[in-house]
């Protein structure tokens, strides 16, 4: 079953470009977003990435970390992360059990073909590790400022 808003994070999210583990009880006290993304170096990967990138800033004075998360490998992580100075760790998730417990897998169709591929969204965990909301129309070249929008019209309606 896919993981829902209300919904406390798996603790184990996997091993990043570095072979690093990568668990939820390290990021306790800050939010997290972590985006589902289909290929690193590809067009609207690299928008994303970037556009986190260039707003990774602001995300973290808005109290957030940034995981991003594919099926490539870790020497495809390396190499996307050093080509466009990515600030923020990747997860390698090549047999897909992230992509599987948050439920972002979805038949796709290239070229007449069926193929199983990563649908793009994103996935706003609070402090205490519960997913306070998933982006499902990710806006690729202005994905950071979309994720801080959201933070502030949270931050409006608790006012």
């Amino acid at each position: 079953m896919a993981i829902r808003v209300g919904d406390k994070a798996p603790e184990i999210l996997g091993y990043d470009q570095n072979g690093i583990r990568i668990k939820l009880s390290r990021f306790r006290g800050k939010k997290l977003a972590i985006y589902f993304y289909p290929k690193d170096n590809t067009g609207g990967c690299t928008a994303e990435a970037c556009s986190l990138r260039d707003g990774y800033g602001e995300l973290q004075k808005a109290g957030y970390e940034v995981l991003g998360v594919s099926r490539d490998s870790a020497k495809s992580h390396r190499l996307f992360i050093e080509q466009h100075n990515l600030p923020f760790n990747l997860i390698v998730d090549m047999e897909a059990r992230l992509h599987e417990q948050f439920g972002v897998l979805a038949e796709k169709t290239m070229f007449g073909h069926k193929y199983t591929g990563t649908r793009r969204q994103t996935f706003l965990i609070d402090e205490n590790g519960v997913v306070e909301k998933i982006i499902e129309k990710v806006n690729t070249k202005d994905h950071a400022r979309q994720i801080l929008m959201i933070q502030q019209f949270n931050d409006s309606i608790i006012q």
